[in-house]
């Protein structure tokens, strides 16, 4: 059994979208707002988990009340659509997505971004043709994936896309590992994104630093 019975299930954020620059801008300008010191990009990566609120309690040294977590989500995501306009394809994707498609595989696309707002920008870089499916979150923000992929391989089970012993999601934080697991997928994850590698390495998936490298492992997982 070859690629064409494997697939790929791909996060956006900080995967196949580079843009943890927008990121942190839009974190540091919604901690300004809401009275929290500036991060690093390294710092970020050491911190950075899901259900996001927990990040906020690494920072803050308690949990924000659901009244503050409302307020640090609204700031957070203004600032973050401001920037993400600029942010372009993380290096060689589109070939990759092209490519793993030529070779008789199949992918799709889950984010924890809003679904109404992930599948227009998707197609705005010219790319949804690529994906025989795309989902992003439904309900509140800053949970995790696991009941979002869930619900995505049962519906691509349903139209005979996927099996879920076939599948390799490939995502930059450690919570994508999680969610893969869940539905008994394997994952490679990608150092780009919002994770230090040591924090990926702990989770015991391959983990990798480009896009290429990704592709290329999940093949290696999907033909054995």
């Amino acid at each position: 059994m070859g690629k064409q019975s494997a697939h790929l299930v791909w996060d956006w954020n900080g995967t196949i979208l580079d843009d943890i620059q927008a990121v942190i801008g839009a974190t540091n300008a919604a901690f300004a707002e809401t009275g929290l010191d500036p991060i690093s990009l390294e710092r970020y990566r050491e911190l950075y988990c899901v259900p996001v609120p927990k990040f906020y309690e690494r920072l803050m040294g308690r949990l924000p009340s659901d009244a503050e977590w409302a307020v640090m989500d609204e700031v957070f995501h203004r600032h973050y659509h401001a920037r993400r306009v600029d942010c372009g394809l993380t290096a060689g994707a589109e070939e990759l997505l092209a490519g793993w498609v030529a070779e008789g595989g199949s992918q799709s696309l889950l984010s924890l971004y809003g679904h109404a707002e992930l599948v227009p920008v998707v197609k705005g870089y010219g790319i949804d043709r690529h994906f025989v499916r795309i989902d992003g979150r439904t309900g509140p923000s800053g949970g995790g994936k696991a009941v979002h992929m869930e619900r995505h391989l049962a519906a691509l089970a349903a139209a005979g896309e996927i099996a879920a012993e076939r599948t390799v999601v490939i995502g930059d934080a450690v919570d994508d590992a999680m969610a893969a697991a869940h539905v008994g997928a394997r994952a490679v994850l990608y150092t780009g994104g919002s994770h230090s590698r040591a924090a990926l390495e702990a989770v015991g998936v391959p983990v990798v630093d480009s896009l290429a490298e990704a592709v290329a492992v999940a093949g290696d997982l999907t033909s054995r």
